[in-house]
């Protein structure tokens, strides 16, 4: 490897490691935090209880006369039994408790967890929803209340009836496909009670551990919000802290969002004084993250029947969440903003494409990896093209480096000068490798958030979203983890060959140059660190990748003449001879001249 291929190498090492750090979820050690804001909020701590009761649970004795002077309309919602109700389709099922008109449990029919269980979003233990109604009454909890079920077809009205007919009515309905429960509340038959402008709306969420690995989903869980000014924003998914924002404009939706699952509220109209909070418990080895979603629903919105309030309760697949809502598929992370259109229109397209006639995963990012190396491949050989003219001039930098010995400063400028001679760029070599960094970033979100690759297995990997195990170790390693993921050591050795294989094909000519190549196997072992807990159908493709470059290199290097590009260099330096240097050229060989001079200076 020569001294610009490794300065290549090293620049994208650091441009790699501080995208890590700065723009992707790093698993540091999270502190417990149980609070969540103001009175309202209830507490973050695991659940222990159902949140929503039953019929017994609560002891309403007061009698009819007693009941109706108090609660008004709401008196025979103050009692009765609770009965489960259930709305399904071939997507979702989905059960209701009549005590609240609430949604006691959530399946998704199509998914289990990483123990091929059924998959519950949430159920009574972990989300209570409540939603307070100012009347001339008090503040009344709506989820707090016994409703009359009336079923019919994929429609349920829950239904509170005074002594002057229908008082209060909440409606769900689910299509016959898909993943959205339309919710219509009507309160008509209380409208004249009613003292405020908007229902408070309450929804805490101990959102269940549904992903084998319980720290790479955490730090992939938080709350989305979008606003009414059409923009998108969350709260830090990687902040294992108590994190809280207020959005100084109303919003159309939020969703509590989850590595590959997300449960969200929807609106054609707005939210109000929104208030989201995430937290983590780390006692809590159940739930990823609690998060409290507080927020006001306009009363004017649901009389007019503009609201047309909705849930989501469904998959982070793309094509899906485009269909909901506005902008509602940017709970699918697609990377950093200035990258995640690869992922949109490259990597995503070409995956749906293989996957409708490809039915092994291992094969589809096989293929993926040909097709891409293959789009790539200009940039190798050039690339492969710099390395051989490096090589066609190891004899001069040789010379160079005998005449000249240590000092560092004069050979970079001999060398310099040299290049100018033979018409070569020296930073040729490390330009492809850089152009090809932002698919390199881009492969590094795809793979880790592509349902389509959950619980997908190939060869020893039975999950290719989530690292392969082949040895648990009986202890954690820092920055390693407590497992030995082997596609990845597949990925650190197949780098090391290809940095051994590129070291074997450049010249050593040069300072530093015993550095360089040091760096270029040390690289490989960091990424091994940073990559044995991310998804195994990433490190796959990076192994497949580097034995593909690596037959390319080959292959090029049989139809490389390197005596017709000695030849060619011989050429330019003719030609170039007595030609007057470019700007860049003067300004660097007078930048080496003066750290030269000031060499000399401190030596004197």
């Amino acid at each position: 490897m020569d001294k610009n291929q490794a300065t290549g190498l090293i620049l994208i090492s650091l441009l790699l490691l501080g995208y890590m750090f700065f723009f992707s979820p790093d698993p540091e050690s999270v502190q417990q935090t149980n609070s969540l804001p103001d009175s309202t909020t209830v507490a973050a701590s695991p659940v222990k209880e159902p949140l929503v009761k039953d019929s017994t649970s609560v002891n309403r004795s007061l009698s009819d006369s007693v009941a109706v002077a108090q609660y008004g309309p709401f008196a025979k919602g103050m009692q009765g039994e609770s009965k489960k109700v259930i709305l399904e389709n071939e997507d979702v099922k989905i059960t209701f408790d009549s005590y609240g008109a609430q949604i006691s449990e959530v399946i998704l029919k199509n998914y289990v967890t990483y123990t091929k269980e059924t998959l519950v979003l949430l159920d009574q233990w972990s989300s209570q929803i409540s939603e307070t109604l100012p009347t001339d009454h008090g503040n009344i909890n709506l989820n707090e209340l016994y409703y009359q079920v009336k079923e019919q077809g994929n429609t349920l009205s829950f239904r509170i009836y005074s002594e002057g007919g229908l008082a209060l009515e909440k409606k769900f309905t689910l299509e016959e496909k898909g993943f959205v429960l339309n919710y219509d509340l009507n309160l008509d038959g209380i409208k004249n009670t009613l003292r405020g402008s908007s229902i408070r709306f309450n929804w805490v969420n101990h959102m269940k551990k549904l992903e084998q690995d319980l720290e790479q989903e955490m730090i992939r869980s938080t709350v989305n919000f979008y606003t009414i000014d059409d923009n998108w924003d969350d709260l830090s998914p990687s902040s294992k802290d108590k994190e809280e924002v207020k959005p100084e404009l109303p919003v159309k939706w939020v969703s509590a969002k989850q590595k590959f699952f997300n449960s969200g509220l929807i609106t054609d109209a707005q939210f109000s004084n929104v208030q989201l909070t995430t937290s983590v418990d780390e006692t809590d080895k159940h739930s990823v993250k609690t998060s409290q979603i507080l927020l006001d629903i306009p009363l004017d919105s649901i009389q007019a029947g503009t609201a047309n309030l909705r849930f989501y309760f469904g998959p982070n697949d793309y094509k899906i969440c485009e269909a909901v809502a506005p902008r509602y598929e940017k709970n699918v992370y697609l990377g950093w903003a200035g990258l995640s259109f690869i992922n949109l229109y490259v990597m995503f397209p070409l995956f749906n494409f293989l996957e409708s006639f490809i039915s092994n995963y291992g094969v589809i990012i096989f293929v993926m990896v040909l097709l891409i190396k293959t789009l790539l491949f200009p940039l190798t050989y050039k690339s492969y093209i710099s390395m051989a003219k490096m090589r066609v001039l190891k004899p001069e930098l040789d010379e160079i480096k005998a005449r000249v010995g240590d000092d560092m400063a004069k050979a970079q400028q001999e060398q310099m000068k040299l290049y100018q001679q033979m018409g070569v760029n020296p930073i040729s070599g490390c330009i492809p490798m850089l152009a090809q960094m932002p698919v390199f970033i881009a492969l590094f979100n795809f793979f880790p958030n592509a349902i389509q690759l959950r619980q997908k297995g190939f060869l020893w990997a039975t999950d290719l979203s989530t690292y392969d195990s082949v040895f648990d170790l009986p202890f954690s390693i820092p920055a390693y983890g407590d497992h030995v993921s082997l596609f990845t050591l597949l990925m650190t050795g197949s780098t090391i060959l290809y940095t051994y294989y590129n070291n074997q094909m450049s010249p050593s000519t040069g300072p530093g140059q015993g550095q360089m190549k040091m760096i270029g196997y040390i690289t490989p072992v960091m990424f091994m660190f940073f990559l044995n807990s991310f998804s195994s159908g990433l490190t796959y493709y990076y192994f497949i990748s580097n034995l593909i470059t690596i037959s390319q290199q080959l292959g090029i290097r049989k139809f490389i003449d390197e005596d017709k590009i000695r030849k060619k260099l011989e050429e330019n330096k003719h030609r170039n001879k007595g030609r007057k240097r470019s700007k860049f050229q003067q300004r660097l060989e007078d930048a080496l001249k003066a750290q030269e001079e000031a060499k000399n200076k401190r030596r004197k």
